[in-house]
């Protein structure tokens, strides 16, 4: 569970990046499927998240509302202070009197990690009974790469990874979202392995933890590779990589020495 530096993780990358399907060996059957629009899924709502499920389509809502500060100039290596990342957020996690709950350490780009999510939320939802169930990723090492918007994946990270993937596959919300969430037995549907997508999980309630650590340690190796066409400092970098993480990503000052925190308040560990 620890967080590699960049080239302690080596490239991985490189066969991790290959994979431009989310979270699942799938690029076959996504390929008939064509992602839909990001202004057509900005309208999607909260129909995803079961009718019942009241504590979880509260704190949903919550959440949307919480600060997340995005305007950074400079970041340290390790954050002190409440204000230098979600702590509003982060304690409405905490706070959650639904459940189940629990936290996947998701640390590989390359592994089924949505897919994982995916198939956790349907049984608990469905053959559990437990609609206000959550699931939230402990998100670091490669898989972090799928936190960040359009704007870092331009400027960096294809060159970073080599050309290998151009941009943030993982965000694409797949033709599959259109059917219909009342048919959740589908195999082409809402909830199949056809749509493994970040957006489409925190359309069902899910919460996408980012790692502080992470932005530190991936900027340190965009550095050594020589990517700075600003000419940035490392903390500079690291603010404008935490500036451009993914819409409603909560931010942690560490999600490995945040696990325990959300442990202590009552969730499971997964990985």
């Amino acid at each position: 569970m620890t967080e590699q530096n960049d080239d302690q993780r080596g490239f991985s990358r490189r066969s991790t990046l290959a994979m431009p399907a989310a979270g699942l060996g799938i690029a076959a059957l996504g390929a008939a499927l064509s992602p839909i629009g990001v202004a057509e899924a900005a309208t999607m709502g909260d129909e995803f998240i079961p009718p019942h499920a009241t504590k979880l389509k509260a704190l949903t809502a919550a959440l949307a509302k919480a600060p997340r500060r995005r305007d950074f100039k400079s970041v340290p290596m390790i954050l002190t202070s409440a204000d230098q990342y979600d702590s509003e957020a982060l304690h409405l996690l905490f706070a959650y009197s639904g459940g189940p709950k629990q936290v996947w350490d998701n640390t590989a780009l390359d592994s089924p990690w949505l897919n994982l999510m995916r198939n956790s939320m349907n049984a608990q939802i469905w053959s559990w009974k437990h609609p206000d169930f959550i699931a939230v990723s402990a998100t670091h090492g490669t898989a972090h790469l799928a936190l960040y918007d359009k704007y870092i994946w331009d400027k960096y990270l294809t060159k970073f990874t080599g050309g290998k993937v151009k941009s943030n596959t993982w965000m694409d919300v797949p033709a599959a979202s259109k059917a219909s969430a009342a048919d959740y037995n589908n195999p082409k549907g809402v909830f199949s392995p056809l749509d493994n997508s970040i957006v489409v999980l925190q359309k069902r309630g899910a919460v996408f933890c980012a790692c502080h650590n992470e932005v530190w340690e991936l900027t340190m190796g965009i550095l050594k590779k020589g990517i700075n066409p600003d000419k940035l400092s490392h903390p500079a970098m690291a603010a404008e990589f935490t500036n451009h993480l993914i819409p409603g990503a909560v931010l942690t000052p560490g999600v490995v020495g945040t696990i325990p925190q959300f442990q202590l308040a009552g969730y499971q560990y997964a990985k």
